[in-house]
Formats: structure tokens, sequence, C-alpha cells
């Protein structure tokens, strides 16, 4: 695909809850729900919603897929495929896709994976695209861990379910979203994949990437600063999610930039090991504090006054004031996304006129 069929599929589908991507994620829901059941749908509530992915569903090849696109059809046609259905392929078939949202998978995730399936089979079908361009060989839409376990534990084939969606904005776009549901997504996928479509002029600026992804320039451009990091420090940080989210892994960065290597893996260990916090590392990057120096407990203190905080009528923390000089807030059950940006606008109030 050329940068500019890219970049012409975000122009044309800009608003990440478009119906239109709604549309291509109940299409895979509803798959789902025909692979799972051993019957057609009994209830209501479940046949209507697959009625809204296929027009029939039968022994007939002239079924028809209500979004069904021209390539797929023929391709379903020539094949005698049913949508939903079940398959097996050749894992040499399977290659991943130019706009996989995923970039790092953790070896020791990978092989646990591979250990389950040697042992359980497959139990989940990936969802797979056709290459039109090349016969017999498919993209992975969804399943990518998957297919790297199955190869790992020297299995031939896979099951599939081939889905119709276009290699490119949607197909990016859904994968991303159904990381974040699955928590997956990490800001270090972000930043190398991003930097990927700006490096290839998909997109001309980081606001303009911004904007064709539905996010905020500053979610951007925090991923985009840390797509120079090396690897190896991005996968040290990637294997401890809960303590590296975008703010932190920024400051480990800037960390990086003044340090090197050698000396900024050492400040990942020690973030693990003496639980630092974000204020901790900012400390240490602006030279407030010495990396070495185990961090000292905090003195407990009665607080003076207390706030509860509450998001949609639930109570998601509180904020409390010590003496003339101190606040903390503590806040939890927020979306990654949602904290990220709390932090980083905390820290933009902070900063010197």
């Amino acid at each position: 695909m050329k940068p500019s069929q890219f970049a012409k599929g975000f122009q044309a589908r800009p608003d990440t809850t478009s119906s239109e991507k709604r549309t291509a994620l109940d299409r895979l829901n509803a798959i789902d729900d025909l692979v799972t059941s051993d019957t057609q749908p009994s209830t209501k509530t479940s046949s209507a919603r697959a009625e809204t992915v296929l027009h029939a569903v039968g022994s007939s090849n002239e079924a028809t897929h209500v979004h069904e696109s021209a390539e797929y059809r023929q391709w379903r046609l020539a094949n005698s495929y049913q949508p939903g259905q079940v398959i097996d392929l050749d894992l040499k078939a399977i290659k991943p896709s130019p706009f996989n949202p995923r970039h790092f998978y953790l070896k020791a995730s990978i092989a646990e994976l591979a250990v389950n399936l040697a042992k359980q089979g497959q139990q989940q079908a990936i969802h797979v695209i056709p290459d039109y361009a090349n016969h017999g060989t498919y993209f992975v839409s969804d399943g990518g861990r998957r297919v790297r376990a199955l190869k790992e534990a020297n299995k031939e084939t896979v099951k599939a379910v081939v889905v119709d969606l276009p290699i490119g904005i949607e197909s990016y776009k859904l994968g991303y979203d159904l990381n974040v549901q699955r928590d997956s997504q990490t800001v270090f996928d972000n930043a190398v994949v991003w930097r990927r479509f700006l490096d290839e002029n998909h997109f001309q600026s980081q606001k303009e990437l911004a904007e064709h992804l539905g996010l905020d320039e500053s979610t951007v451009a925090v991923a985009l600063s840390l797509a120079k990091l090396p690897e190896s420090i991005m996968q040290e940080m990637v294997a401890r999610p809960d303590r590296f989210g975008s703010n932190m892994a920024y400051h480990v960065g800037r960390y990086h930039s003044a340090r090197g290597v050698e000396a900024t893996l050492r400040l990942i260990n020690r973030i693990v090991a003496d639980d630092l916090s974000t204020r901790q590392v900012a400390d240490i990057v602006k030279g407030r504090a010495n990396p070495q120096e185990p961090s000292r407990p905090a003195t407990r203190q009665r607080y003076a006054q207390r706030m509860e905080i509450k998001l949609g009528g639930v109570a998601v923390g509180d904020l409390k004031s010590y003496g003339d000089d101190r606040i903390e807030l503590r806040l939890r059950g927020l979306t990654r996304e949602k904290r990220d940006e709390l932090l980083r606008q905390i820290e933009k109030m902070l900063q010197p006129d």
C-alpha cells in the first residue's frame, strides 16, 4: 500500500468513535458469537446482533455480508467460505500486518502460551485478512501472540476466521482498540509504530497524526519522544507495565538522553526494586537526588483536611492537605490514558512560568 493510500484512509475516517468503526467491531464480535455457538443464535439479542453482520448464513455460497467488500466476496466464493467459519490454515501462510498496533511481544509470555497450547491445543481462533495480491497468504488481524506461540510450540497449522477488513487505518484502529480494552497496548508500542508512520511519510506532522487518531497531541508527543530510546531499554519497561506508564517512561527517556544506556538500565532496576514514584524519578532526572541512594521512607503525618473525589458519582480517591505547604492526591480506577494525562497536566501546572 502506498503512503498516500494510507493517509487517505485516515482522512476518510478521522473519528475513532465513528459508526463505521463501531460496525467493524460489532462484526468481529458477532463472528465470535457464531464461532463459539454450537447452534444458531436463539435469543432475540444474539440473532439481531448477527443480522447486523450477515445477511444470510447457510449452505449457499451466495450468502452475502451486509458490508462485504468486493474483494472479500470474490475470495469467499472462490474458496467456498462462509463468514464466521473456522478453518485450519498453514502457519507458514500467516504473516504480520504492516499496520499491527503491537510491536513488542514478551518472550516469557509467548513461551508460557506455547506450553499451554502444546498441552491443550488452540482454543480460540485468530482473525486473519486475505492478502489479495498474494494468493494463499493472510495478514493477522487479531491473534499475534497465538501465532508466535504456535510457531514456538512447533505447530504447523492455526485455527482461523477470515474477516473482511482492509489492511490500513481500519485494521490498525480495530487492533489498537482491542488491545486497549485488554490493557495490552503500551506506550512503547505506540512509540515505535507512530514513529514509523511519520518516517514513512504517512503523515506530515505529529499534529496530523494525533488528529487522525482522535488523540490529544500531547499524548502523541510523549510517545514519540520515547521512540528515541534503544529497544533494549524499552523492552525492560515493557516487561513491567504496572511500573512504567507514559509519564514514568518520559522521565526515563530524559535520563537516558543525559546519562546513556547503562546508567538508564541501572535506574530502571532501581525504580522496580525500590518502588520509586514518578516524582522521585523526576527529582533524579533533575539532579535533586542521587540515583544510587536508597529512598527514605516518608514520615507519617496527620492530614489537616480531606476531600473525597467522585467520578460519575463513584468515589475514586481523595485530596488531603498537610500543614501549609503539602497536598496529597490519591486516585484509583482511572484508565491509563486518563491517569497519564492527569499527571502531565499537574506537571505542567507546577512548572515555573
